[in-house]
């Protein structure tokens, strides 16, 4: 049943130019404040700041609800499933700014609340939020919501050459090395490299044309010749089961009927594939592992791979600088070792001049039998 205060602020999310992706990702937010909201017995225009604080701390304490598959729809054994983990924080932040954002929408309106249950952070002396901060650093993206919890900064997490390669050996068509490919060449998002089409392919300069996530413009991105090598395997296999035309889908679901694959297909594929490999990668982490590569390169300016990335700001561009945790953890281990091995010489003092050392090495039991 469709909510007409959540179409209205659909209407001008589409409206400012959002994707359908966010406003997606915007209504599953919503839905799960309305599904609180019923079961507490309050209408959502009804709602204060003592729903909005018990609906952040249920977000804590709470796990994610196990779901039935859309095939079978089979509800028999939820029951006896226990909660799934935690919400993250950062899915915590975002929900908290998609419904404050959701009720100043209806604030100005007027046709919600007259305040907003998901107020701004203010000091206790009423002061504007940010006051302190320092006019020589920059703003970051964040709204200083009072319920929003603090989000931890993350390292990109990307996959090592050893699991990658594993990954790789179990993908079970050309289809699927050929996106995995794309993916960790160009770094595209895993929806931008979906959007392609046949007539954003230029083999001969290693060129894909993608629609980027957020200005929703054509950027032509180079990949890797084995890249384009499966993807004309995939094509070749696929020759007279999907419909031609420039302007058709590059990628294609492998169920009949045909139908352009889709993110989520794409995301249960790679899902498939971690799970028989037995590792946690996911598809981001591709995207990441490509930022890392290219940032990795001394010959690459930094600035070609903002360009390559999409990256509106050179800070998010240069997160791909920090180390990353396997290297580290492997130059701090050879440390280790090399400070024993140095601790051993120490401890073993240098013979006089004129001592042969095999000569002592036999005399003080160090030699081999």
């Amino acid at each position: 049943m469709a909510v007409a205060a959540a179409t209205a602020y659909f209407r001008d999310l589409l409206a400012a130019g959002r994707a359908e992706s966010t406003v997606r990702s915007y209504g599953m937010d919503l839905l799960r404040w309305f599904r609180f909201l019923r079961a507490a017995g309050v209408a959502w225009d009804q709602a204060t700041r003592v729903e909005a604080r018990d609906f952040c701390r249920w977000l804590q304490v709470t796990g994610k609800q196990p779901r039935p598959h859309w095939r079978t729809g089979d509800h028999s054994e939820l029951a006896a499933v226990p909660a799934g983990e935690a919400y993250a924080p950062s899915v915590r932040a975002h929900s908290e700014t998609v419904l404050r954002a959701f009720y100043d929408f209806h604030l100005d309106a007027g046709s919600g609340p007259v305040l907003n249950p998901f107020p701004l952070d203010r000091s206790r002396r009423g002061g504007r939020a940010h006051a302190h901060h320092n006019p020589m650093e920059p703003f970051r993206h964040e709204r200083s919501g009072l319920y929003r919890p603090r989000v931890p900064d993350r390292i990109p997490r990307s996959i090592p050459d050893s699991e990658f390669n594993e990954i790789f050996a179990g993908l079970p068509s050309h289809r699927d090395r050929a996106l995995v490919a794309f993916y960790v060449s160009t770094g595209a998002r895993a929806s931008e490299l979906l959007s392609a089409t046949l007539a954003g392919i230029d083999p001969g300069r290693q060129l894909i044309t993608v629609v980027r996530k957020g200005t929703r413009e054509l950027q032509q991105l180079p990949a890797s010749t084995d890249a384009f090598v499966w993807l004309r395997l995939y094509q070749v296999e696929m020759a007279e089961l999907i419909p031609r035309g420039r302007r058709q889908p590059l990628w294609w679901a492998a169920r009949r009927p045909a139908r352009p694959l889709t993110y989520h297909a794409a995301h249960r594929m790679f899902e498939r594939v971690n799970a028989r490999a037995g590792t946690t990668a996911t598809l981001h982490s591709l995207r990441h592992t490509a930022a890392y590569r290219m940032a990795e390169d001394p010959a690459l300016p930094l600035t070609d791979v903002q360009l390559v990335l999409g990256h509106a700001l050179m800070t998010t561009t240069q997160l791909y600088l920090t180390p990353r945790k396997e290297d580290v953890i492997r130059r701090v281990l050879a440390h280790h070792a090399e400070q024993t091995r140095q601790a051993s010489a120490r401890a073993r003092p240098a013979p006089a001049p004129g001592y042969r050392p095999g000569v002592l090495d036999v005399l003080f039991g160090n030699g081999t039998s």
